[in-house]
Parts: structure tokens; C-alpha cells; sequence
């Protein structure tokens, strides 16, 4: 409304002078002055007016005025939604427009990175499989050559694109595009997948051939992993498609935006981004987790078709937050303001059925007399409730930050195969979270921190980072995790019942970066555990920092651990340095050491020596 306000006077005062008789022998009188946008462009230069027999301003020049005062407008209504914009660090509280960028029909982020690395004793000397833990799996796979190669080293890229295509200055579509993700430098040679035997041996090869997935690749060359459509309203914002997702610090939705990240939350979701209070932001959303069987799986051409609602998973989304922008925050911050943002992210998720097995032809497609297996279900009867609360306090001095989030739920049948039991039922009680202070000691120098992090757990043996892992259970208990084993499933059935019919590890996001070699490598995510680490930040000159930190590691529970008898994982030490230049240059090296405790040795081996661990991690990129 400002805004009508301001270009209906602009407009009257120009008409005014348009009509104001000039005195006999004088000049035209100058139009009184408005204030402009701080950055207004300057007006077009006017043709000379050729004076009207009243001596008024003439047409041309009249129009030129009211020309140069509408882009004025425009350029102050983009500046002032552009200041309204969300923070854009999560998928429901990205930027409302990007409004000095929505004219130009096609706009191109992305960034282009190389990682060399060195992984040095990750098998921690344990045994090998053959002597083994009761799994037979350990934490990291060894050389297939021989056990006495102990260091892993090479380099991979990723090239990532996320093009915005603006239909207009509401209407646009987001992408973004993966090529040759995490692609292993020089794992596609020529010679090794040449169908014309050019080279025999790889010592030849010159060429790396693009990667074909099931021919030379395990995976394509290019891959779309997200397309979304965005529309502005008077009312908020509407997205629909395949987008990523991200909450607060990213512990347990992180779209993976970031340079070093590897995975990304992806989801097909509709959502509805709305402010109906300055500052406040409500976005409900609605997501297609799962459709389960459908066309899709026979390849049929044309428009897949879901052929049953009852295995479907979706979830009712509802996010509300009190957030400032970017743009908000720095100014609060620049004038010693305190900054308070918060909000919850509350998911509600269902399934009614599963479907254990599929035939892969429809049934109306198959040939007469064929023998076609019809799908399997099973009750499913699953209920989860995810709340998450995140927090926010920042001081020009220091910053508070906090997520806490639990997943409560049933599923009322857990069989995984036809021939499993569907009466048996499991619980659902996980909870998760993470406190993060920094202190800015030195303004803009030297930042002291510590974060402490948990995520429940329980005594089921193995972790639960991977629950899909067979455990080393045999006869009636096959499938079901023993004392010493390292991953499997955290409740405890077999065909009689269910000994321990509670599911309560809590999973951290894969990309929220706890450290270098633990949490990120060998356990693959923090859970079962808690952790603490006290770190700081040093910036030498702009765009250059080195940082250091201690990450102490305890799981919750002993019968947990490989060990089955102490809880102490490991303490490691990570240092690093970073140079960013203001045209995209990101040139980085990291190196961790870790020194694992007792809780990692082997069951029944409490004087075994675990070996120290190295791992040095280097980064090359430019962002654009």
C-alpha cells in the first residue's frame, strides 16, 4: 500500500506541473521533489520540450518523468521483498523471490568440487572377518589384496547445478542437477570397458569413458535429483514437486546444500509458505514418502498408475517458526541487538499396508497360461509422530543455537517377509539433540565454541545405523543382533514373540558433520550416543581460517558397543584450514586423528590394541 501511496503522488505532482502555466519570460518550475530508493537508477535523459502555446511542460517530457518514476517503483518494491525474503537454509524458508535477479528468464547457481583424500588404518586392526566378531562385519573394508595394506587414498567431483527458470517475476522452475557425483578420479578407464580391444592392459589407458550405469558404471553420468515448480501469491508462496528439505541445524532434515555434503533429503512434497505476521512463517505441507506398487516398476510407457492406496506412506507436515532474514539479523547484530528465532516442525506419517513382495508385470499384461506371482502384503498399521523444536539466541558477542527432536510412533505389524508373523507390533520412542554456543573472543578474529550432542539409544546389541544388516542370530533367533555384533535391527522377535518390541535409537541426518573419521566414516552417524566438542575458529586474513577441535565419544549403553562391556568410543582431534576468495575459490585441507577407546574392541578380546586412525582430507572448488 506504501508503495500505491507513493506513485499516485509522483504521478499527481508530475500531472500538476504538467499543467502549471509557466510566467511570461521565466522557465518551466521544477516538480517538487520526492524522496527516491537508495538506489534508484538515474532517468532516462529527456529529449528538449518543445514548449506548448500554454508554455506547459510537454508530453514527451511528461512521460519520460512518469517512466523514470515507475522503474523507480519497481527497483524499491523489488529492494523491499527482497528484505522480507525467508533465510534461505531451509527448503520451507527459502527466499519469497529473488527479485533483482526475476527479469532475467534463466539463472544458474552451482559449484564444481574435488576432494582428494587419505584414509590411514580406518580398520582399526581389527580381526579380520574370517576370525571374527559375531557378524563377521567389521567397521571398514580392507584391502582385497592383502590385510597389510593399511592406507586408502584418491580424489572424486561432483558438478552440481541449480538452474531457476522465471517465467516471470512469480512464476518459476528450480532444478538441480548432479554430474558425475562423488565420481572416483579415474575409475572409468578406457581400456577396461573398450569394446574394440584398443587396450589390453590399464597401464594404456588415456581415457576415462563417461559413466553408463549396468555398463561401465554403477551409476549415470547425470543425474536430476530435484524439479520444483515456485509461485508467488499475495499470500505466500506455493511450491509442488521433488525439492530438498531442511529444519534448524540440519540434525535430522539437512538438504545436503552444502559444499562438503554427500546426501541430501529429497522429497515429493506440496507446500504452502505463508507470513501472516511479520517475522512469523507458516508452511504446511503434505509429503508422498511412499507410493508403493505401481506401474512404474514394470516400465511401462505412458502415465505410471499407483495401483493401491493402502501401501502408501504419506505425511502431514505443519511448520511454524519466528525467524528474521538474513538481512534482518545483521542489522540487528550490527546494532547490538539481541536475536531471538524459534519454531516447530511437527510431521504426522501413516501406512496401513506394506508391500513385501512385487511381481514387476501387470497382471492384465501377462501372457495366457504364464504363471504370474501376485504381490504380497502385509499389515502395516504404522502411526509416527516426529516433533522438532529448534532455537536461536545471537549476540554481536556470542551465538546459542539448539534443535531437539523425538520420533514417536507403532507399527502394529512388523513382518518384514510373508512368512513373517503380522500380529507382532513394535513401539517407536527416539529422541535427539544439539547445543551449540560460540563466542566471538576477538570480533571478527578468534571464535570459541562447544556443542554437545545425543541421540537415544538402548542395550539391543549393534548400533542401528543400519537395521536392514543381518545380525548373527541363528535358528529362531536368525536375523536378530547377538552381544558383539556392529549393526543390525534394535528390537528383538522371532516366531514365538518379541523379547524387546521397542525401536529407540535416534538417527542424526548423515550430512550434519560431527567430525572427520567416527561419526562420519566408520559409524556412518551419530546414534546410540553422545558426544562433546569443544572447538576453535582463527581468521588470519579475509577468507582465511584455520579451526581445530576434540570430539570425546561415549555410547549410552555398553551391550551397544562391539565390546558389549565399556562405552567409551573415541576421542579425536581434527584441524584444518580454509581459503575462500569473493569470486567462488574454495581451496581447504583437514586432517583428523582418532584414538578409539575400549568400547570398539572386539567381543571376548578386552587386551586387544586398536590402532590409531589418520585421515586427511583436502578440498578444491568454485562456486558460482
Amino acid at each position: 500500500m506504501p508503495h500505491v501511496l507513493l506513485a499516485a503522488l509522483l504521478v499527481a505532482s508530475s500531472t500538476a506541473t504538467a499543467q502549471t502555466p509557466v510566467p511570461d519570460g521565466g522557465t518551466p518550475a521544477a516538480a517538487p521533489q520526492e524522496s527516491a530508493p537508495a538506489e534508484a537508477p538515474p532517468p532516462a535523459p529527456a529529449a528538449p520540450a518543445a514548449a506548448s502555446n500554454d508554455g506547459a511542460v510537454s508530453r514527451e517530457e511528461l512521460e519520460q518523468r512518469l517512466e523514470a518514476t515507475r522503474q523507480e517503483l519497481r527497483e524499491d518494491i523489488r529492494a523491499q521483498t527482497a528484505t522480507q525474503a525467508v533465510a534461505n537454509n531451509s527448503d520451507w524458508q527459502e527466499e519469497w523471490t529473488e527479485e533483482k535477479r526475476k527479469l532475467e528468464l534463466f539463472t544458474l547457481d552451482g559449484y564444481l568440487r574435488v576432494r582428494p583424500t587419505l584414509f590411514y588404518k580406518f580398520d582399526l586392526n581389527k580381526l579380520p572377518l574370517a576370525s571374527g566378531t559375531p557378524s563377521g562385519r567389521q567397521f571398514w573394508t580392507r584391502s582385497p589384496r592383502t590385510s597389510a595394506e593399511r592406507t586408502q587414498a584418491g580424489a572424486n567431483m561432483r558438478f552440481r547445478l541449480d538452474p531457476s527458470f522465471n517465467v516471470s517475476e512469480d512464476v518459476r522452475v528450480k532444478v538441480q542437477v548432479d554430474a558425475l557425483d562423488n565420481i572416483l578420479l579415474g575409475s572409468n578407464p578406457d581400456s577396461a570397458y573398450s569394446a574394440d580391444g584398443r587396450n589390453t592392459f590399464t597401464l594404456f589407458s588415456e581415457n576415462q569413458t563417461p559413466g553408463n550405469s549396468a555398463v561401465n558404471a554403477f551409476k549415470d553420468s547425470i543425474n536430476v535429483r530435484r524439479a520444483y515448480g515456485e509461485v508467488t501469491t499475495p499470500v505466500g508462496i506455493l511450491r509442488f514437486g521433488r525439492m530438498g528439505s531442511h529444519w534448524g541445524v540440519g540434525m535430522l532434515r539437512n538438504d545436503g546444500n552444502c559444499l562438503d555434503c554427500d546426501y541430501g533429503d529429497t522429497v515429493d512434497r506440496i507446500q504452502f509458505v505463508t507470513e501472516p505476521f511479520a517475522g512469523w512463517y507458516v508452511t504446511p505441507m503434505i509429503d508422498f514418502n511412499a507410493e508403493g506398487l505401481s506401474t512404474e516398476r514394470a516400465n511401462t510407457l505412458g502415465e505410471p498408475v499407483d495401483l493401491t492406496q493402502s501401501d502408501d506412506s504419506h505425511s502431514l507436515v505443519l511448520a511454524i517458526a519466528r525467524r528474521d532474514t538474513e538481512q534482518q539479523e545483521r542489522a540487528k547484530l550490527d546494532n547490538n541487538q539481541g536475536v531471538l528465532n524459534y519454531g516447530l516442525y511437527f510431521t504426522y506419517r501413516t501406512q496401513r499396508y506394506a508391500t513385501v513382495t512385487e511381481t514387476g508385470v501387470p497382471f492384465e499384461d501377462a501372457a495366457p497360461g504364464a504363471s504370474v506371482n501376485p504381490p504380497a502384503f502385509v499389515p502395516r498399521g504404522g502411526t509416527l509422530y516426529v516433533p522438532d523444536l529448534w532455537f536461536k539466541y545471537a549476540e554481536k558477542k556470542f551465538r546459542i543455537e539448539a534443535e531437539i527432536a523425538a520420533q514417536l510412533g507403532s507399527i502394529d505389524g512388523r513382518a518384514l517377509t510373508a512368512n513373517d508373523p503380522t500380529t507382532q507390533s513394535l513401539r517407536i520412542a527416539q529422541f535427539g539433540g544439539v547445543l551449540q554456543t560460540e563466542f566471538h573472543v576477538i570480533e571478527n578474529k578468534l571464535h570459541l565454541g562447544v556443542e554437545l550432542g545425543f541421540a537415544s539409544g538402548d542395550k539391543a546389541p549393534g548400533f542401528g545405523n543400519y537395521p536392514g544388516r543381518t545380525g548373527s542370530g541363528t535358528g529362531d533367533n536368525a536375523g536378530n543382533t547377538e552381544p558383539g555384533d556392529v549393526e543390525g535391527r534394535q528390537y528383538r522377535c522371532d516366531n514365538g514373540g518379541c523379547s524387546d518390541n521397542a525401536i529407540r535409537n535416534f538417527r542424526f541426518n548423515r550430512d550434519y558433520r560431527v567430525d572427520l573419521i567416527l561419526w562420519r566414516s566408520i559409524l556412518n552417524g551419530v546414534t546410540d550416543a553422545f558426544y562433546v566438542k569443544p572447538g576453535l575458529k582463527y581468521s588470519i586474513a579475509e577468507g582465511f581460517d584455520v579451526f581445530g577441535s576434540i570430539i570425546y565419544s561415549q555410547a549410552f549403553y555398553a551391550e551397544s558397543t562391539p565390546s558389549s562391556i565399556s562405552r567409551g568410543l573415541g576421542l579425536e582431534a581434527d584441524i584444518g584450514a580454509r581459503y575462500i576468495t569473493e569470486d567462488g575459490f574454495v581451496a581447504g585441507i583437514d586432517y583428523g586423528i582418532l584414538f578409539p577407546l575400549s568400547g570398539l574392541k572386539d567381543l571376548n578380546l578386552p587386551g586387544q590394541e586398536l590402532s590409531t586412525a589418520h585421515a586427511v582430507r583436502g578440498t578444491l572448488a568454485i562456486k558460482f
